[in-house]
C-alpha cells in the first residue's frame, strides 16, 4: 500500500493570492513558541495533498535542467526526498501531538521570516502557482523555525563537492554566508552555521579529496614543514 494517496484533498490554489498569503503570514507571526507555530502551520500545509508535492518536484526538475547530469540527479534526488519527508513529518507531528512539547520561544528575527514570505508572495495573483509557492515557504519555515533544522537538508550537494552536514550536533552549510548564489530569502533565517574554511589549524568537517590536499598544502606552507 502506498504511503501517500495521490488524490487531491482540496483545491488550495483556488483561494490563494498575495492578499490571503499576507493574512496567513500575519497570523503565523503571532506565534510565540516553536510548538505554537507548528500547530498553526500544520493545517496550512496539510490542506495540500502529495500531488502538490509532486508538482513542486516537477517545478524543481525544470528549474535545474541545465545543470550537469550527475550533479542535477544528486540534487534532485535529495530535494525530492526532503519535500516528501517534510510533508510526512508535519503530518506525523500533528497526529501525534508532539508539537505541544516544543516550548522554545521564537526570536523577533525568526518572526520576520513571515514578513519576508508575505513580500515574496505579494505579486501572486492567485491559482495553483501561488499556492505551490506559499507551500514551498511553509515547508522551509517548518524545518527552520519549528524543527530548528536547515532549509536545505543534510546531504544537499553544492557545486565543488561540499554538502550540508551535521557534525557533533551542529549543522553546517557551505553557502550559509555566501548568499549570492542561493535563495537569499531563506539563508538569513537558517540555523545552520557556515562550513569552516579550509585552513592549517582546522580541516573541513567532511573533507573531499581536494579539501584534504588543500589542508596538507596549507600545513606545509604555513608551518614550514617543507624546510
Amino acid at each position: 500500500m502506498s504511503l501517500f494517496s495521490l488524490g487531491k484533498k482540496t483545491q488550495p490554489g483556488s483561494g490563494t493570492t498575495g492578499t490571503t498569503v499576507a493574512q496567513a503570514c500575519a497570523d503565523l507571526k503571532k506565534a510565540t513558541t516553536r510548538g505554537e507555530l507548528g500547530r498553526k502551520m500544520a493545517p496550512l500545509i496539510l490542506r495540500h495533498s502529495p500531488a502538490d508535492i509532486l508538482q513542486m518536484k516537477r517545478n524543481f526538475e525544470t528549474k535545474v535542467q541545465d545543470l550537469t547530469p550527475e550533479y542535477r540527479d544528486r540534487l534532485t534526488k535529495k530535494i525530492n526526498e526532503h519535500l516528501l519527508g517534510t510533508y510526512q513529518r508535519v503530518r506525523l507531528d500533528d497526529q501525534q501531538g508532539s508539537l505541544k512539547t516544543l516550548q522554545d520561544p521564537l526570536s523577533d528575527h525568526q518572526k520576520k521570516y513571515w514578513d519576508m514570505v508575505a513580500g515574496q508572495c505579494s505579486g501572486d495573483e492567485g491559482g495553483d502557482a501561488a499556492a505551490i509557492r506559499f507551500l514551498k515557504y511553509l515547508l522551509a519555515g517548518y524545518c527552520m523555525l519549528v524543527l530548528d533544522e536547515p532549509g536545505h537538508p543534510v546531504g544537499t550537494p553544492f557545486p565543488g563537492g561540499d554538502e550540508v552536514e551535521f557534525t557533533n550536533g551542529i549543522f553546517y552549510c557551505p553557502v550559509r554566508d555566501k548568499t549570492g548564489d542561493v535563495d537569499t530569502a531563506l539563508c538569513p533565517f537558517c540555523p545552520a552555521c557556515q562550513t569552516p574554511q579550509i585552513g592549517y589549524l582546522r580541516p573541513a568537517t567532511k573533507p573531499t579529496a581536494k579539501n584534504k590536499q588543500e589542508y596538507i598544502d596549507n600545513c606545509f606552507r604555513y608551518h614550514n614543514f617543507n624546510g
